[in-house]
């Protein structure tokens, strides 16, 4: 039991810390001064789905809401190559948003995978 508390714990600790990646890649284009269209749309949309998926899974935790976090933030983390706006501000916000993003659900998957904890034989 209290292993599962911990794991549960870290997760919501992910979360939170997606929370607030998000809230931070939704302000970014007034924060950085992002050029006006397409670059500042991704990262309004992404960043409300970040945040989006980060409330959803602090109010009731569920797998899919990890696996769409680890895809959009794999999405924020190509989308200057996909959407063409390499080699700027907004480029450097999206790739490292995206990458801790990414990164946090991953972990999150995989302490998943660690519940119940693994039995061992003591000998």
């Amino acid at each position: 039991m209290k292993n599962w508390m911990a794991n549960w714990t870290n997760a919501k600790l992910c979360d939170v810390a997606n929370l607030i990646l998000g809230a931070i890649l939704f302000v970014s284009p007034w924060t950085f001064g992002f050029d006006a269209g397409t670059v500042s749309t991704n990262a309004y949309i992404t960043g409300i789905a970040i945040a989006i998926l980060a409330i959803a899974a602090l109010a009731a935790f569920a797998v899919w809401e990890e696996w769409l976090n680890l895809v959009v933030g794999l999405w924020a983390l190509v989308s200057p190559w996909v959407l063409g706006f390499q080699g700027t501000t907004a480029m450097t916000v999206h790739v490292v948003i995206g990458a801790a993003v990414a990164i946090l659900a991953a972990i999150e998957l995989w302490m998943m995978s660690q519940i119940p904890p693994r039995l061992t034989t003591g000998r």
